[in-house]
C-alpha cells in the first residue's frame, strides 16, 4: 500500500485533473437510492474529493477519507469539507454510517487485506445498510503502473465473499471506464447491503 500511496502522492495534481470531471451521476443516483433522507455516507478512499462534492449538494452528510495526504488537502478545496487522510485499515467504527462509497479505491488492497478490511467496512455500516464498491473487471492481482491492483469478476467476487455472512449483493453490474479514451477498460460495480440474517 506504500508504494500506492507514493504514487498518488506524486501524481496527485494529475489525478485529480482526470477524474474531477468524470460524469458519473447515474452510479451515484443508483447508490443514493437505497438511502435515506440526510444519510450518513462515508466516502472511503474519496481521491478528488468529485463524489463527496455530489453528496453533499444532495443533503447527505458525509465523512470523506484518503490515504494520501496530498488528495486530503486537495479534494478538501475542492469540495470545501473537511479529508482526513486515514488507511483503510485504520478504520474502527461501529453501526455509524448508512452508506459506505468505495469508488476504486478499496482495489488497491491484496486480498488478505481486503478481506480484514470488508470486515470493517460491516463493522462500520449501520444494520440494513449499504457499500458500493468497483473493481477492475478481471483476474489481475499485482502491480500496474506504480499501483497495487486487485480485480474480480462477478464470480470471483462472490466466491470471495462467501464465508463473510454479513454480506448480501444485491445488484452487481460491468461498466465501462469513465473517463475519456478509457471506455475499452471494464469495470466490476457492486451494491451490497449489510445483512441482519448472520
Amino acid at each position: 500500500m506504500d508504494k500506492t500511496i507514493a504514487f498518488y502522492n506524486k501524481n496527485a495534481e494529475a489525478f485529480v485533473r482526470d477524474t474531477e470531471t468524470v460524469e458519473f451521476t447515474e452510479v451515484w443516483d443508483r447508490f443514493l437510492s437505497y438511502m435515506p433522507k440526510g444519510a450518513y455516507i462515508l466516502d472511503f478512499g474519496c481521491g478528488s474529493g468529485r463524489d463527496t462534492k455530489y453528496f453533499l449538494t444532495k443533503g447527505f452528510e458525509v465523512d470523506a477519507v484518503d490515504g494520501s495526504e496530498k488528495l486530503c488537502k486537495l479534494a478538501s478545496e475542492n469540495t470545501g469539507h473537511i479529508v482526513r487522510k486515514m488507511l483503510f485499515s485504520e478504520l474502527d467504527e461501529c453501526e455509524k454510517y448508512n452508506g459506505i462509497w468505495a469508488c476504486a479505491s478499496i482495489l488497491h488492497l491484496p486480498k488478505d487485506e481486503l478481506k480484514s478490511v470488508f470486515r470493517k467496512m460491516l463493522r462500520a455500516v449501520k444494520t440494513g445498510g449499504y457499500i458500493y464498491a468497483s473493481f477492475k473487471y478481471g483476474e489481475f492481482e499485482g502491480y500496474r503502473n506504480e499501483r497495487y491492483f486487485t480485480g474480480f469478476t462477478e464470480v470471483s467476487f462472490t466466491k470471495f465473499i462467501s464465508d463473510i455472512t454479513e454480506i448480501q449483493i444485491l445488484e452487481k453490474w460491468v461498466s465501462s471506464d469513465a473517463r475519456p479514451g478509457r471506455s475499452d477498460e471494464k469495470w466490476l460495480n457492486l451494491i451490497l447491503k449489510k445483512s441482519d440474517m448472520v
